[in-house]
């Protein structure tokens, strides 16, 4: 009995902990949107950012500070400015300076930098006499500083330049791939696509394998195959440098749920991995399949299609856009942990797979849902909740979104 009950509790704790909160704007005030459509937080602050690792940065009076997913002030609103919590570690402006702080808010010492920057997958970049190195959230140096410059870190992964060529690290600073090339893309199964002179190729193993006539290469996402140019015509490559698809099509992109879409003249359609259509193409625009197997696709706006291609919402919404968050696991349109966030009339609210609007409310902004866990987690940029996507600019810029040597 006594082992039920305990699981019960764990289970029940795994509930609340794992609870994912949106940052939205109802009459000019800020609060948090549960996924049942209740706010967790009423609406109450001027400016606030979306939770990340358990505490979401909050304005009051002028001053920015941290609460909990029960809006219980946990930090203080004593810093000019603030960021997200990552790795356990977030960067704050305190009076003209920009400094590090733990969850409890005390400030964290670490080597000597020409700019703080931000954590991320464990680690922030630190910068000295022009070169770049790694501190993990201990404040230990981890690479001394010898790049020139380091790119943030992709599910572990970073590359990094050297002497005008390029390579890849992982978060020990160990070198993956060797800086020998004009450019890399991601690391994606112990593979990267690479520029070698004038030469585009996948590197494995430390091997650099040439792809017959390739102009350009995309990153590998979730799938053995991505997309690269060749004649001006895009087609699929596979792990072991094949064109597994020819290209043929005008523009492409990744693939998801064995399906990606691709432009045949003016209009975007669906092939699968035999590079047969299964969806004609019959749209404006069309992104990537989610994992709940529902794909965006424009006419004069957008909509969602399942697998077979039949539409299941109709195309009268705008969707949302975000280039950083894309660069990360996680894409920025259609849907995202069983909603997708949807303009409509100039308005913000979140679809349910069924096509109904969640608890049927629009706001002036809404942001997309993030876990208000207290466990680490990647976490995207840090975004204003004055418009959607859009950064809050501090005094100081407190971190680049790479860390280079300064420009003479």
């Amino acid at each position: 009995m006594k082992k039920s009950l305990v699981f019960l509790l764990l289970c029940c704790i795994q509930f609340v902990n794992s609870q994912e909160l949106a940052l939205v704007k109802k009459n000019s005030k800020i609060g948090y949107l549960s996924k049942d459509g209740s706010f967790k937080i009423d609406p109450q602050f001027k400016s606030a950012r979306s939770f990340s690792e358990g505490l979401a940065a909050v304005e009051n009076g002028g001053k920015w500070g941290f609460i909990d997913a029960k809006g219980t002030w946990i930090i203080p609103a004593d810093f000019k400015d603030a960021k997200d919590f990552n790795s356990g570690i977030a960067v704050v402006q305190k009076d003209k300076d920009w400094v590090y702080i733990n969850t409890k808010g005390e400030i964290q010492k670490g080597p000597t930098t020409d700019k703080v920057f931000d954590f991320n997958d464990g680690v922030a970049f630190f910068r000295q006499n022009n070169k770049v190195g790694l501190i993990n959230n201990k404040m230990t140096v981890v690479l001394e500083p010898k790049y020139d410059q380091i790119k943030p870190f992709e599910n572990g992964y970073a590359r990094v330049e050297l002497n005008k060529n390029w390579g890849i690290i992982d978060t020990n600073g160990k070198e993956l791939v060797e800086p020998v090339y004009a450019e890399v893309g991601n690391y994606f199964k112990g593979t990267t696509w690479a520029k070698k002179n004038k030469t585009f190729g996948l590197v494995n193993a430390g091997k650099f394998i040439p792809i017959d006539g390739a102009e350009k290469i995309w990153d590998f996402e979730t799938q053995d195959l991505t997309f690269a140019k060749k004649n001006g015509k895009i087609g699929y490559i596979d792990l072991k440098g094949n064109w597994a698809i020819l290209p043929i099509y005008d523009k492409g992109k990744a693939f998801s749920k064995n399906l990606a879409p691709v432009l045949v003249g003016k209009k975007w359609g669906f092939i699968n991995l035999e590079g047969k259509f299964v969806i004609e193409p019959t749209y404006n625009d069309a992104e990537v399949f989610s994992t709940n197997g529902l794909a965006p696709v424009k006419e004069s706006n957008w909509g969602f299609i399942n697998e077979s291609g039949k539409l299941v919402i109709p195309t009268q919404y705008g969707i949302t856009t975000n280039a950083i968050i894309a660069m990360f696991t996680q894409q920025d349109k259609g849907f995202i942990g069983g909603v997708a966030r949807v303009k409509n009339e100039g308005k913000w609210g979140f679809l349910k797979p069924d096509g109904t609007v969640l608890a049927n409310q629009w706001f002036e902004n809404a942001e997309l849902f993030s876990k208000s866990t207290e466990k680490p987690q990647p976490a995207a940029a840090p975004v204003s909740a004055e418009k959607p996507k859009q950064e809050t600019k501090p005094a100081t810029k407190p971190a680049a979104k790479s860390a280079s040597k300064k420009k003479k």
